[in-house]
């Protein structure tokens, strides 16, 4: 089998991804660390409840949105809900499963958070771009995640399906 290595200009793009993704994720992160108290995750955690019904969503779907490990959701969870953000309750259809609530402390977290991570994003990512490359962005990212999950996630390869550990979320 040979190699297929990197062009000059497929390096310098994979390059350029590296250190961009890197220093927005720092970015993003020391913002809300400073501002908020919590890192990118929990907020991300915090947002992606309070945008569905009830604001409560299984644990496995909560994963599956975030791109993470179910067993790294329980530990955010946990520590969220031991700051009485988040909270979770069985299943009521699945009693293997869990599902995260996000509590009324957890909206007000999210509602005194929200105005200094959007200027952050905006200043950091949005600001930089024009229209057009925004457009071409959200392409660019949606062709790689589809690409990434495959068959729509039901690979053992995407984090959320990975069996590390027996439980059930």
């Amino acid at each position: 089998m040979t190699t297929r290595w990197l062009s000059p200009d497929e390096q310098r793009a994979w390059r350029a991804y590296i250190a961009a993704s890197l220093l927005l994720e720092d970015t993003i992160d020391r913002q809300l660390q400073q501002e908020a108290g919590m890192p990118h995750l929990y907020y991300s955690i915090l947002a992606n409840l309070s945008e569905v019904p009830e604001r409560r969503l299984r644990m496995t779907e909560l994963a599956e949105g975030l791109k993470i490990t179910r067993p790294r959701l329980t530990y955010a969870v946990a520590r969220l809900e031991k700051d009485g953000l988040v909270r979770r309750e069985s299943c009521q259809w699945d009693k293997r499963g869990s599902v995260a609530v996000l509590t009324d402390e957890g909206v007000a977290v999210l509602e005194r958070a929200a105005p200094g991570h959007v200027e952050t994003v905006r200043a950091a990512l949005f600001d930089r771009l024009t229209p057009e490359q925004v457009g071409q962005l959200e392409g660019i990212f949606t062709s790689i995640t589809e690409g990434l999950q495959g068959d729509g996630g039901s690979s053992e390869e995407v984090p959320w399906r990975r069996r590390s550990s027996p439980s059930c979320s």
